[in-house]
């Protein structure tokens, strides 16, 4: 059995929403939205890691755990195996989930639904993928696709992860959801690897893994979460969340 550790990664400075993890939705700040989703996920104590005074203190303000990182870090990854080391020095939490901070309106069930891969001692990390339903998002290449094999019923096994329209053919495309399930050691060895040359070419972290050999499983979820990170996505995640509870 897993014991898992959930961290959601946030910081300041994105470019194309500057301040997003403050952004009021429904009287809320959005990470709190996005904490109190991955407490009610209910598989392991939920930690915001961050290097920004401001996020920490509207964490703690809702009663939430906040943890301070290091300013320096090029990556989400790089930053929750920090707060790991922090506040798990002894190792006890044999698994750390990498929750985004910008996924107001994430379905909890989903996030647990990550580590449902790491049952099979062969799995490094665990991730999600939807089935894409609008045709439009077949070739936009921020919709991320996942190519893998199925392994068992809502299942497969990733074998790449690309911005173009894949697989050719005929069949289901799917959307993947960047939120990961790590076991401890693959954390500390993925962070250790410099950046791949496939992970540069198509702007994805998680070819890292792949290039490097780590086997990644995908849990296949009904629903895709949409990250907030323009005026728009803030926006319909206003709207999806007015009237909830503050």
């Amino acid at each position: 059995m897993s014991d898992p550790l959930v961290l959601i990664p946030a910081r300041m400075a994105a470019t194309r929403l500057p301040g997003k993890p403050l952004a009021d939705i429904a009287g809320t700040p959005m990470i709190v939205h996005v904490y109190r989703r991955a407490v009610e996920a209910g598989i392991g104590p939920v930690a915001v890691a961050t290097d920004s005074p401001e996020i920490a203190a509207a964490v703690e303000a809702a009663a939430g755990t906040a943890v301070m990182t290091r300013a320096d870090h090029q990556s989400g990854s790089d930053r929750i195996h920090e707060a790991a080391e922090i506040l798990d020095p002894e190792g006890r939490h044999d698994v750390v989930v990498n929750v985004q901070g910008d996924f107001p309106t994430i379905d909890p069930r989903a996030i647990a639904a990550a580590i449902l891969p790491l049952a099979d001692p062969a799995v490094a990390i665990g991730t999600l993928a939807g089935e894409i339903t609008r045709a439009d998002e077949r070739s936009d290449p921020n919709v991320v696709k996942v190519v893998g094999s199925a392994i068992a019923p809502g299942r497969m096994r990733a074998l790449y992860f690309t911005r173009a329209t894949a697989p050719w053919g005929e069949g289901a495309l799917y959307h993947h959801v960047g939120l990961y399930a790590y076991r401890r050691r693959a954390l500390a060895r993925f962070v250790a690897l410099a950046p791949s040359p496939l992970e540069t070419r198509e702007r994805l972290e998680q070819l890292r893994a792949l290039e490097d050999g780590m086997r990644i499983d995908v849990t296949i979820i009904d629903d895709v979460p949409f990250g907030v990170d323009t005026p728009d996505t803030l926006a319909r995640a206003r709207a999806a969340l007015e009237g909830s509870s503050p």
